[in-house]
């Protein structure tokens, strides 16, 4: 199909689109129209909605000021939010639909920070020239009877049609005023599909430093959104190509200079990446942002670990504790919530557990422990392990698929017999208080724990076990 067929096929499509939103659209429209201002359906709404994938997010701008803005949805707004009026934006919720409307923008840029001196436009090309990408900078005319005219002074639709990423102005100007822009191109890579234009991924490799001017929470924000996204593999290889990893994560980039110790893989990054896919391959509902981390992280320690062994091969000892320490610096740099650390963290801190396990040799009290570790990160565990096997062996990877089953029977049927979401000892503390004679304190927590770990290793006891094996241990210690 040529691309005038392909356009002409899209805008069609994105006509229907807006044509089932003639409920919002022309309400909205109408009450612009009768008080004599312009609006338009703008950015990511119009890319969404030629791309067919447009959802209740809606954006819009318009000449109107804020304060008229907000006059003029009075009574018609479900519900209003100012969080970005200074910078000339309302937000209302209709119906299922969250809605923005920003007034034309002609902002500057002091070219030091990425905060703009807000100053509002007059025109629609005003607004649409000061936008990150072409593909975010088309626009459709809202009109009492809901979407009309197609606007692209920009030509966003040739790019869109291109499955390019470009800006407006030149690339240099464009991350000048907004670094975060260049890590958003990469993001757009992941959501999209898309690839980055030349003078684009030129522009991001001369001036990738310039991303150190961005706070890490919104650093943060992009690489969620890049990781979460349906081709995260080739964002994240343009974010390294083009030094853009180096400035943000440089764990990632630095994975590339370790040949794994099976000369499978161009290098450990590689497996990362393909782990990252086999993981991902195993989710199941909503993008997991742990797994993704943990499946991208989880061998960042081996450069660090990297060791020569006699007759030429490499070892990675412990490279699991130090990749869990590497995790929580670097993501607590980023700001990530404590949870998300701690969870990416243990899971990259497990993530060698399982290659202990053989061919189903371990013991009821290693399933046990195994579980017990990754408590509420089993299932992410259990889909990590399952996705580090890269190995081009197809008979060592079908006996590790095999291994891989058996175990996760075994907790099943583990599960069946006993409570192993929560191992607890057989006798609480006040329990041993009463047993032992003894008052809140440091004994109470070793027998406590002393129970833990014989619970672990035996499976449940019986009340009149745990009473024996609490009176044998308060006997070896000689206490009277």
């Amino acid at each position: 199909m040529s691309d005038p067929d392909r356009k002409t096929r899209l805008l069609a499509a994105a006509a229907i689109a807006l044509r089932e939103l003639g409920d919002v659209l022309a309400p909205l429209g109408e009450l612009f129209a009768a008080a004599g201002h312009e609006l338009y359906l703008v950015g990511g709404s119009v890319r969404d909605a030629v791309l067919g994938r447009l959802g209740n997010d809606l954006d819009f701008t318009t000449d109107a000021r804020p304060e008229q803005v907000s006059r003029l949805l009075k009574g018609w707004a479900d519900a209003f939010w100012d969080v970005g009026i200074e910078f000339g934006t309302v937000g209302i919720r209709k119906g299922e639909h969250q809605i923005e409307i920003t007034t034309f923008r002609a902002d500057s840029y002091d070219q030091v920070s990425r905060n703009p001196e807000v100053t509002f436009g007059e025109t629609l090309d005003d607004d649409l020239i000061r936008r990150d990408f072409t593909v975010n900078a088309m626009a459709v005319r809202i009109g009492a009877t809901g979407a009309e005219d197609f606007c692209d002074p920009l030509d966003g639709m040739s790019a869109l049609l291109a499955g390019m990423i470009d800006t407006p102005a030149t690339p240099e100007q464009s991350f000048g005023d907004d670094p975060l822009r260049m890590l958003r191109a990469v993001r757009f890579i992941s959501q999209l599909g898309f690839g980055l234009a030349p003078r684009v991924w030129q522009a991001i490799t001369e001036m990738n430093g310039e991303i150190d001017r961005i706070t890490a929470e919104r650093v943060r924000a992009e690489l969620d959104k890049l990781i979460c996204g349906e081709f995260p593999l080739d964002a994240i290889d343009a974010m390294v190509e083009t030094g853009l990893a180096e400035r943000v994560m440089p764990e990632i980039p630095g994975m590339k200079l370790t040949i794994d110790e099976h000369h499978q893989h161009k290098d450990v990054y590689q497996h990362s990446l393909t782990v990252l896919k086999q993981a991902i391959d195993l989710e199941e509902g909503d993008p997991d942002l742990v797994l993704r981390w943990a499946a991208l992280l989880h061998d960042i320690g081996k450069p660090a670990t990297r060791r020569h062994e006699p007759g030429g091969g490499v070892s990675f000892h412990h490279h699991e504790v130090v990749g869990a320490k590497m995790v929580r610096k670097r993501m607590r740099a980023l700001k990530y919530p404590k949870a998300v650390v701690s969870d990416v963290a243990d899971l990259v801190f497990l993530h060698l557990r399982f290659h202990g396990y053989g061919d189903g040799a371990w013991t009821d009290s290693a399933v046990r422990r195994y579980v017990n570790d990754a408590g509420p990160l089993l299932d992410r565990l259990n889909k990590l392990v399952r996705a580090d096997c890269t190995t081009r062996n197809k008979r060592r990877a079908r006996r590790l698929q095999q291994n891989y089953d058996n175990l996760e029977q075994r907790i099943a049927a583990l599960k069946e017999a006993e409570d192993l979401e929560k191992v607890r000892p057989d006798l609480d503390g006040n329990a041993i208080m009463e047993m032992l004679g003894v008052p809140p304190g440091p004994i109470v927590g070793q027998a406590w724990r002393y129970l833990k770990e014989l619970r672990l290793d035996r499976g449940p006891l019986s009340h009149e076990e745990a009473e024996q094996a609490l009176g044998e241990w308060w006997a070896a210690r000689g206490e009277k």
